[in-house]
Parts: structure tokens; C-alpha cells; sequence
């Protein structure tokens, strides 16, 4: 069953037929501060319309609408009233439901178009005679269905877009939400204001007040424990819950003995003493690291610390239950709740064509495990926003930029930036190493520019001079990276002047290194972080 939100706000609804741009339609619908939700392709129209949407879009899809396990929608959809806008694969999927014709195009469209406009749709209200387009499609509608008229034609394409305005029904041949289609935000600003009639109430502001009601009503007067981390989702994710629930919520901190430089010291300061929120500070850092002695393979690393963790954490509730009841606070029988900072495109992916088990990968960073194990219920506020919006939360929360725009930071820590065996000095050349490259980067200003910048340690040693003497040392490899995602991403072009500051600050200050190297892949082929 589809989650929703349990307002009268404006949302469109978005069907999922595998398109690699689904999530970018729901970002450039939220950034018209309207609320946009993703769902299954094959959502029943019942529950469709139940889920009251001003307006539904057919997102694009790899697939053919003749091929025999095409993603097909629900026909009924487009005869509810309801205003649809097919994009790509969705127009295809349109015109095949309707009686129009698709067939396989002997030349494919991919890549930048030229769209010339015709007969005054809405969708292209101010938009002018002729615009840039991104294409990318095999099949093309060769004939419309009954009662529809081209409003739009490329060299290629004579119906690059259609309508039937007294259906509302609407599509486009191409992309309007990439950056390629330079005028393609007006074109779904058109659909989303002036064919559905979507009013901009999608607000940060109106969010928290909502989520802290939701939470209010699914929690009651129970009591919710968080994982905290310290970074950006389970911050915000705690603040909220504060807000909203104030001394039910306790945070439990657990120090693994990976963490970065003073990192337990921030996150006690901030959580504790700035936003008074009950934290549980757990310095586990010595049974982390016992385990992981001789340990060199990178999957069985996160295998122990995700295990660890687990057991850290429910002896941490444990004890929180035990001195509750010394206090006489237990009154409603312990912890019911489990927070997590679950974020949207983990959703997502979970909606997305036959699942997808990606969600997996992150599961020890969201405390995996815990909620089967400890029967707790789930409490996840914040699984309906995207990176940015989470982030806009976070800021008018009023949590301080340096935990707001932090980089993100892999579940198992430093464990994972130092290949081989993780011991107490690695973890110290690793630690000194990546202060350096973190001040570095902020003074030059670059590090809020970037998606991730950090340090790796290899298991590596050259030779190297310093002063009159001969040095066999560590290397460190530089990894700075820009992305949207995550999913791919570049390396940094980095001022020479700032890498060699850089480079010259580690080896001069953190002993046990004699060289520094730069990190120019990109992804694909490679990962962002090493293991």
C-alpha cells in the first residue's frame, strides 16, 4: 500500500516505469513548491484517485510498449478526470492505451532536438515558436488516438507532443525535466499551475509542522530512541523529533572507535548542550576495535562493525530501560519507537520496477537489523524529502551549518578509508591526515562546494627523504569528488596552490606519511570511497 501524506495539500502523483529521470520530475514538481509523490507504474486507479492528486505524470522507461514484459499502467487512469501528462515512454504507453500507434523508429532520437510549437497549447503557454529539447527514444507515435491533436513536431517526430485538452490528457516525445531541456521547468510549471491548478503550498516550513503532527499522533506518549550519527539525516531526523515529542525522544551515540577527529565532542555538544536532547554516549571504541584485528577484507569489516553495533545498541537500550525504572520514569513500558533518517530515494527504490535491493547497502547506517530484532515500530519523518530538502529542514531548525552541509560519511567510518587491518596508529595517521584536508578545504572555501572530500590510507610504503634521512612511510591518496547523488560522479579539478598546500601540511605534520597522491577517477568505473 502507498504511503501518502495526510494533507489537503496540491500533489501530483508520479508513475514509476523505470526511467533513470523518474526522481528528477519529482524534484522540479517540489521545486515548484508542490508536493510530488512517486508510485508503483501499476498503482490500481481506485487507489489513485483515492490518494486525491491534482494531476499524474507516466515518467519515460528503457522499455518498449510491444515488448512482452513492458511496464503497463492501470487504463482506467486515464479516464478519471484526472489531469495526465505522459513523458517519453509515458506518451508511448498513452497513445498504445488509446487506440493511437507506436511503432519502432528506424532512427533513433537521442541526444539535443530542436521542438517546434503549434496550435497554442497550454502546456507551452510563453514558452514561444521553437525551443531546445533532450531526447531519448527508439519508439515513436506515428499515429494519435481519436481526439487528439499534435501540438508540438521535431525533424523526426510529427507528434513530438499531444493533447486532448477536453480529457486532459497531455505528452511530450522528449524530456522536460533535465538540464538539456533548457525551458523544460516553464513547461512543467504550465502543467502543474495552469492544467491541474496546483497552489504552491509545499513549504519547509508547512512540512515540519506536519511531520511533528504525524509523529505526535503515531507516537503518543511512548518513547522513541534514535540512532544518532552525527550526520546530516539522523541530525535532522533527531531535531525534529525533538520538536515535536521534546524529552520521549533519546538519542543513543555510539563511538566505534572510527570516527573522525573530535567527532564524539561535536555531536555531545551540539545535541546535549545546544539542543538539550537526551543523549545516550556510548564509547564503544574498544570492542570495535578488538574485532576488527587481522581483519583486511572490506565486506567482512562492515560485517562485524554492522554486527557490533547492533549488540552496542540494544545493550544501550537495555540500560536506558534500567534507569528509567530506578527513576520511576517507565511507567509506559520502554522504548516502543525506532527513529531512523530514512530519506526519499531509499523509498524510492523500494517503489521502483521489481524493487530494487540497493536499499540493502546503506542498511547499517540506518541501524539495519534493530527493527526485526528488538521489535521496535518504526518512526522515519523525514522519508519523504530528498538530500536538499532535508537540509532545508535542518537549517530552519535551526542546526548549525556544520552539521547541515557536512559531507556525507560511510556507516563503518574510517574503517573503510584504510585498506588493510585498521590499528590504533592507522587510524591516527588516517585521523591527523584527513583534520588536514577537512581545514584545508573549508578555509579555501572549496569544501561546500564539493560532494565529498576525505582522505584514504593505503597499505602502502615508499621511500621518501626528510631532511638528511632516509624514510620508508605511508601513502595518503587525496579523494575529492563533485556529484549530485552520489550515484556517479567526477573528480575535482583542485587549484595546484590548495593541493599542494594540502599535501605539503600532511606530510610535514602527520608523522608516518611521505607521500600524497590524487585520486582522478571517476564513477563509474570506480566508487567514490575505496572499500
Amino acid at each position: 500500500m502507498t504511503k501518502t501524506v495526510a494533507t489537503a495539500h496540491s500533489k501530483i502523483l508520479i508513475l514509476d516505469f523505470g526511467s533513470q529521470y523518474t526522481q528528477v520530475i519529482a524534484r522540479r514538481i517540489r521545486e515548484c513548491q508542490v508536493y510530488s509523490e512517486i508510485v508503483r507504474f501499476n498503482i490500481p486507479a481506485e487507489e489513485a484517485a483515492a490518494l486525491a492528486p491534482k494531476g499524474i505524470v507516466l515518467s519515460g522507461g528503457p522499455a518498449s510498449v510491444y515488448d512482452e514484459r513492458a511496464p503497463h499502467p492501470d487504463p482506467k487512469i486515464f479516464s478519471l478526470g484526472i489531469p495526465v501528462l505522459g513523458i517519453c515512454y509515458g506518451m508511448q504507453l498513452m497513445a498504445h492505451h488509446l487506440g493511437g500507434q507506436v511503432e519502432f523508429s528506424d532512427r533513433r532520437e537521442y541526444g539535443a532536438g530542436m521542438l517546434h510549437v503549434a496550435n497554442g497549447s497550454k502546456l507551452f503557454d510563453g514558452i514561444g515558436d521553437q525551443i531546445d529539447i533532450w531526447c531519448s527514444h527508439g519508439d515513436n507515435v506515428t499515429a494519435m488516438p481519436a481526439g487528439f491533436r499534435s501540438a508540438a513536431h521535431t525533424e523526426n517526430a510529427p507528434f513530438a507532443a499531444m493533447e486532448d485538452p477536453a480529457r486532459k490528457l497531455y505528452a511530450l516525445q522528449f524530456h522536460p525535466e533535465v538540464a538539456h531541456t533548457p525551458r523544460g521547468k516553464e513547461i512543467i510549471q504550465n502543467f502543474v499551475f495552469h492544467i491541474c491548478g496546483c497552489s504552491m503550498d509545499w513549504t519547509m516550513g508547512s512540512f515540519i509542522e506536519e511531520a511533528c503532527d504525524r509523529v505526535r499522533r503515531q507516537v503518543g506518549d511512548q518513547k522513541v530512541v534514535l540512532g544518532l550519527s552525527g550526520g546530516v539525516d539522523s541530525s535532522v531526523t533527531a531535531a525534529l523529533l525533538h520538536k515535536a515529542i521534546g524529552d520521549q525522544l533519546t538519542c543513543i551515540f555510539v563511538n566505534n572507535g572510527l570516527l573522525r577527529s573530535r567527532e564524539e565532542e561535536m555531536v555531545q555538544r551540539v545535541f546535549d548542550e545546544n539542543f538539550h536532547i537526551k543523549l545516550k554516549y556510548v564509547d564503544a571504541a574498544d570492542r570495535f576495535l578488538k574485532l576488527l584485528q587481522g581483519i583486511t577484507d572490506p565486506e567482512e569489516k562492515r560485517k562485524i562493525i554492522g554486527r557490533e553495533f547492533v549488540k552496542v545498541f540494544e545493550h544501550a537500550t537495555e540500560e536506558l530501560l534500567a534507569e528509567d525504572a530506578a527513576n520511576g520514569s517507565g511507567s509506559h513500558g520502554g522504548y516502543h519507537f525506532l527513529a531512523q533518517g530514512t530519506l526519499y530515494p531509499d523509498v524510492i527504490e523500494s517503489v521502483a520496477i521489481g524493487g530494487n535491493p540497493a536499499h540493502v547497502i546503506k542498511s547499517h547506517h540506518n541501524v539495519g537489523g534493530l527493527p526485526e530484532k528488538m521489535h521496535f515500530e518504526l518512526v522515519e519523518p523525514v522519508r519523504q524529502l530528498f538530500k536538499d530538502e532535508v537540509r532545508q529542514a535542518g537549517l530552519q531548525l535551526g542546526l548549525p551549518k556544520e552539521i547541515v552541509y557536512r559531507q556525507p560519511f560511510p556507516g563503518p567510518g574510517l574503517a573503510v578509508r584504510i585498506l588493510g587491518e585498521v590499528t590504533p596508529e592507522r587510524l591516527r595517521i588516517l585521523r591527523d591526515a584527513d583534520t588536514i584536508v577537512v581545514s584545508e578545504m573549508k578555509v579555501s572555501d572549496w569544501y561546500y562546494r564539493v560532494w565529498q572530500s576525505f582522505a584514504v590510507l593505503l597499505p602502502v610504503r615508499s621511500v621518501g627523504v626528510m631532511g638528511d634521512q632516509r624514510t620508508y612511510e605511508n601513502t595518503i591518496v587525496l579523494r575529492v569528488v563533485e556529484s549530485q547523488d552520489g550515484m556517479t560522479a567526477d573528480w575535482v579539478r583542485l587549484p595546484y596552490e590548495l593541493l599542494a598546500r594540502i599535501s605539503s601540511r600532511i606530510i610535514n605534520e602527520v608523522k608516518g606519511v611521505n607521500r600524497v597522491c590524487y585520486d582522478i577517477s571517476t564513477k563509474p568505473p570506480s566508487t567514490i570511497e575505496w572499500e
